[in-house]
């Protein structure tokens, strides 16, 4: 286990995909399911503060100092437990484990390898496999839910390891009963589990298709290739073509990242290589890509009421949705909602801010280099109220956010 003491001087900025964030105490990350397990119980019985942390692409922490313990897994094996394809509803269906610290894009790489369809659509976002499935991330006309067959946790009230099924894990939009355990109300911490979710992640068990193409599920995905939705295409070329758009919106992880020696050996070399080099041809340099200094998408999609979305614009996007209880629902987009309220890429609360929208994206709140994560807050917090001002919509972050309120004044 490697273990980074006081002394060290980590930061939050070292690990996030942001590059922001104050101090962390104490560093460790174990490289076995066992010391994992001991090091969340060490924190847990000790009462101190505990985040277990991917590849930071999904959080955004103070600039104060994390006194508690933080965790990120050093296991990232990849293991195809079938023998041989099993046939279900006609298709061939190969189950792939990965350990929760595996690089996300690492395993989509090696899925689309092995002639495996299923998670191509979510190649190129940012961070680990065990917390793909905490959020339940999406793009392109896929979610993650739809490719877990189970996923192994470590409890920790329970204090033992479980195996959840599809339907314990209640994915919804952006979310699942693993996120939900460390929140009392949307965007607001928990009361005991904070800022890691009572169920930490292990190992994911995903059930894949065994052919050759994909289906082409999403309409900007389908322009980018030339195709029409519903189309069948080379899984290969549509990882491709995902790549490219997510790169051309700047909702990438800055690949140079991992020159910094508190991120090595969290991705596989021969794809840093390719994601450095693509990166480079695009931006025509090797400096940093600052529109990929961020957490992703800042604020989720509202999920209003049929009253609610009523009451927008005609031209909002609209799409149908259900609340947690089932009931019908409107869903719209928070990027339409920032650009109509006046907050338009390259936004920032004042000239020469070291924080801005992205230059490409505008629901991608970016650091430009040097910015702390008060600049982060107060950009969050414009942009926030802006749109609320205008449309009545109160947005609600995405990331995990440690040490500060963005959701209530």
């Amino acid at each position: 286990m490697n273990a980074f003491p006081s002394s060290s001087a980590l930061t939050f900025a070292d690990l996030t995909t942001i590059g922001v964030g104050g101090p962390i105490s104490r560093f460790v990350e174990p490289a076995s399911r066992v010391g994992i397990i001991e090091a969340v119980e060490d924190a847990d019985r000790a009462g101190l503060p505990l985040c277990v942390i991917g590849g930071g692409s999904n959080m955004l922490a103070a600039d104060d100092a994390f006194e508690g313990v933080v965790v990120r897994d050093g296991c990232r094996a990849i293991t195809v437990p079938d023998e041989a394809a099993p046939v279900e509803n006609g298709e061939h269906i190969v189950h792939v484990n990965a350990e929760a610290g595996c690089n996300w894009d690492d395993f989509v790489a090696f899925a689309v390898s092995l002639g495996l369809t299923g998670v191509e659509g979510l190649s190129g976002i940012p961070g680990m496999v065990g917390a793909s499935v905490v959020q339940n991330i999406g793009a392109y006309g896929q979610e993650v839910a739809a490719s877990v067959e189970s996923v192994e946790v470590w409890d920790r009230e329970a204090k033992r390891v479980q195996y959840l099924g599809a339907v314990d894990l209640r994915f919804a939009y952006r979310s699942s009963a693993l996120k939900t355990s460390m929140y009392a109300a949307p965007g607001v911490p928990g009361p005991r589990f904070f800022p890691t979710p009572r169920y930490v992640v292990l190992s994911v068990t995903f059930r894949l298709i065994h052919r050759s193409y994909g289906v082409v599920s999403n309409g900007q995905l389908a322009k980018a290739l030339g195709v029409g939705v519903g189309d069948k295409l080379d899984t290969a070329a549509i990882r491709e073509a995902v790549l490219a758009v997510r790169a051309a919106k700047g909702m990438l992880e800055d690949a140079g990242r991992y020159a910094n020696p508190a991120m090595q050996g969290t991705k596989r070399e021969e794809n840093i290589r390719a994601a450095l080099a693509s990166q480079q041809a695009a931006t025509g340099g090797e400096g940093p890509d600052w529109d990929r200094h961020s957490c992703g998408s800042f604020f989720m999609n509202p999920i209003l009421s049929v009253r609610a979305a009523d009451a927008l614009p005609a031209d909002a996007p609209r799409f149908p949705a259900t609340t947690a209880d089932g009931s019908p629902a409107v869903k719209t987009s928070a990027a339409w909602l920032i650009d109509h309220a006046g907050f338009h890429k390259g936004y920032a609360v004042a000239t020469g801010a070291p924080a801005a929208l992205s230059s490409r994206h505008t629901l991608a709140l970016t650091n430009r280099g040097g910015a702390k994560a008060s600049d982060i807050a107060a950009l969050s917090t414009a942009v926030r109220d802006g749109v609320q001002s205008v449309y009545g919509v109160r947005l609600i972050p995405e990331p995990v956010v440690i040490g500060m309120n963005l959701v209530a004044d």
